[in-house]
């Protein structure tokens, strides 16, 4: 409840110095609908059917400003908080600003550098390639390609050269990141060391043609985060897009190395299933990646759809080596460019790598910018 107010006044406080100046923009976004999930997994059955939340984009409320430095350099700032409309309790783990909080300076002749929490450059540079943004908790590419997973970092550092004839690229690193769990429905790490990661990434953006690059390596301080193992987590991807007007098609290509990273988690979970989709080590384990996608833009309406395959090369992350798969499809309708309808559903086979864990999901929603 204090928290509540907190934000609350900070807002009314914020909202007003937003009237003063043309820098300062106060922005949300609220994504509500119903849904239906159904596990079946080691002959145990699941399913849950409800209110759902943050399907086609987390909900959120932000301010974001700039301030001209002169000579082309300016101060710029974001802070960001989640929250679910369904129950109004706050996102990421209860904190106030816990999708982004930076601040940064920023210039069109040498780049973007920034402080704070925020997304690694996979999320960031892939989120225009997948048909499913990195949402649509199963349907999105995160789910195989786990760094891709709006992985937000705690205490990081993060350039980006300006772009360059469409091309521009971007290093980061996490001195500090503990909590790199995208919701409060993920298991992800907790502790008091300092795990570090770095993440790295590249895109090049020249007309309908979308290319992308991205390697994150998270360095663990203790053989007690996620698993038994003080191996490194390495995952790198590859792919891009290409718009004909009348469909775009998409495709990437990654590989995981010594564990998996973060993952997207099932909202239904059957006895024995509580640890699938949450990040966790393994010397050894290797996994290949894939995805390919098209989105079909009628009018105010658009069509989409992936298919996803992961495919493990050993059994030394999960005691068990199945290749997982996941097909999905979806569907918008735009009222304005600020509402829309949206729906979808996706299945899964063999998910987190386990044989016959199976996870499917619909849901219908509406979501609001303002």
């Amino acid at each position: 409840m204090k928290k509540t107010l907190l934000a609350v006044a900070l807002l009314a406080g914020f909202a007003s110095a937003a009237q003063a100046a043309d820098s300062v923009t106060l922005y949300g976004l609220i994504d509500a609908g119903i849904g239906y999930e159904q596990v079946k997994f080691n002959g145990v059955k699941q399913s849950r059917i409800g209110g759902v939340q943050g399907v086609s984009s987390g909900s959120r409320f932000g301010l974001r400003g700039t301030e001209d430095l002169g000579d082309g350099l300016r101060a710029v700032f974001t802070l960001e908080g989640g929250f679910g409309p369904m129950n109004g309790k706050s996102a990421q783990n209860g904190r106030l600003f816990g999708r982004q909080a930076t601040v940064g300076l920023d210039s069109d002749s040498w780049g973007r550098l920034e402080f704070g929490r925020q997304t690694n450059l996979a999320s960031k540079y892939f989120g225009s390639i997948d048909p499913f943004s990195i949402s649509y908790n199963t349907a999105n590419m995160g789910t195989t390609f786990g760094s891709a997973n709006t992985m937000r970092l705690d205490n990081m550092v993060l350039y980006q050269t300006p772009s360059l004839g469409g091309f521009k690229a971007g290093v980061g690193y996490s001195f500090s990141a503990d909590d790199t769990v995208s919701d409060t429905t993920q298991t992800g790490f907790a502790t008091g060391n300092n795990n570090r990661v770095l993440t790295v990434g590249a895109q090049y953006v020249n007309g309908p043609l979308n290319l992308a690059a991205a390697y994150d390596r998270f360095d663990p301080t203790n053989d007690r985060v996620g698993g038994k193992s003080a191996a490194r987590i390495q995952e790198y991807i590859v792919g891009g897009s290409y718009d004909f007007e009348v469909v775009k098609l998409a495709a990437a290509f990654g590989q995981t190395r010594d564990g998996w990273f973060v993952g997207q988690n099932m909202g239904t979970t059957p006895e024995g299933m509580n640890n699938l989709g949450s990040f966790k080590l393994a010397d050894g384990f290797r996994a290949n990646s894939y995805m390919i996608g098209a989105t079909v833009p009628l009018g105010r309406h658009a069509i989409f759809g992936s298919w996803q395959r992961a495919t493990p090369g050993n059994d030394k992350l999960t005691g068990d080596d199945a290749t997982f798969n996941v097909y999905s499809l979806g569907y918008t309708y735009d009222f304005t460019k600020r509402t829309n309808l949206y729906a979808y559903a996706s299945y899964g086979d063999n998910y987190a790598f386990q044989h016959d864990a199976r996870d499917t999901a619909v849901a219908v929603g509406l979501r609001h910018r303002f």
